[in-house]
């Protein structure tokens, strides 16, 4: 049988089901039936309730909190396909767990990102559809094809309808390593880019300064994994010593650990503007606000099936409007 002949299975584990709804819905298939339960031990089971053999699985799980949980969960159910004769496993993971830890910053460190590859590859997946990894190099952790879709173009489409574009906005990374992601929000928006710089890189994030020019503009702050919110509420603190009328900010994952939402009430950001790739529990900001990914993943599921090409789908054509 070809790839072509394959049938399409969609099925949604406990990260995100909302997301895995909406994917649904959109591309008019039905989540495959399955139940997850944890024994008292902690221990997952997994049962799929319908069959998968001589299908093409796409199974949908960020690996957020609980990461643990969520990884191993995942890993259970691909192991369940494969003994099930699925034509192919299809990961389809909008946030990648443990992508921070992509290389050994020093001594004895591991690099877990690829200890989380392998696991997936050993388990018997077949290809990753992701969302705007932390560092894309962790596409060359994996021995099979990994598809690692770019929320810019998401966010450019955004604001420009917002009206936020050209020189009169700023797109201005919050840390050093943000720079390219500021430049390529900045070149859809036709906008200049500054830095948010520190003259003592340590956690308390001390005397910060602007490098760049941004007096009298509209901000936007851009990050990809909104964690604690300690970087967007610093950052916004020395955009506004610096001038700034309004500040923005946008990452592609919204974790909102710790304090995180009332940092980011208190920070005199007008807008904090996240993606639903993750589902989680804790307080969210009153000034948050999401933007689906449903149907670019929906969109890029679908393509990969069909075996048409992904790559329209990293980016925003600004002359459709």
């Amino acid at each position: 049988m070809t790839y072509s002949d394959a049938h399409l299975k969609l099925f949604s584990l406990n990260s995100n089901p909302e997301l895995a709804e909406r994917i649904s819905k959109i591309m008019d298939v039905p989540l495959g039936k399955v139940t997850s339960k944890q024994f008292s031990d902690g221990e997952i089971m997994i049962n799929m309730e319908e069959s998968v053999r001589n299908h093409d699985v796409y199974i949908i799980q960020s690996t957020s909190y609980p990461v643990n949980d969520n990884i191993w969960e995942l890993l259970i159910m691909i192991d369940a396909c494969v003994r099930a004769s699925a034509h192919s496993v299809n990961i389809v993971m909008p946030y990648f767990g443990y992508a921070r830890q992509d290389r050994t910053a020093s001594s004895r460190e591991p690099i877990t990102a690829k200890l989380i590859a392998d696991m997936l590859v050993k388990a018997g997946a077949d290809r990753v559809l992701t969302l705007d990894l932390h560092a894309v190099q962790v596409q060359g952790f994996f021995d099979i094809p990994v598809d690692n879709l770019f929320t810019v173009p998401l966010f450019a489409e955004y604001y420009m309808n917002q009206g936020l574009s050209g020189d009169d906005v700023v797109v201005v990374a919050p840390k050093n390593s943000g720079i390219k992601r500021a430049r390529s929000l900045a070149e859809y928006l036709e906008s200049p880019i500054a830095i948010v710089d520190y003259e003592d890189d340590d956690a308390k994030r001390e005397n910060g300064y602007i490098i760049g020019n941004v007096e009298g503009k509209k901000v936007i702050l851009i990050d990809d994994i909104l964690n604690t919110g300690v970087t967007f509420s610093n950052a916004a603190s020395v955009v506004r010593e610096a001038g700034a009328e309004d500040v923005y900010a946008v990452a592609s994952h919204g974790l909102f650990t710790k304090t995180a939402a009332d940092l980011l009430e208190n920070s005199g950001i007008c807008e904090v503007l996240v993606t639903d790739s993750v589902a989680t529990k804790n307080r969210k900001p009153n000034n948050v606000k999401y933007l689906s990914v449903d149907e670019h993943m929906a969109d890029a599921i679908l393509r990969i099936h069909e075996g048409r090409p992904v790559s329209p789908l990293f980016q925003f054509d600004k002359t459709q409007d």
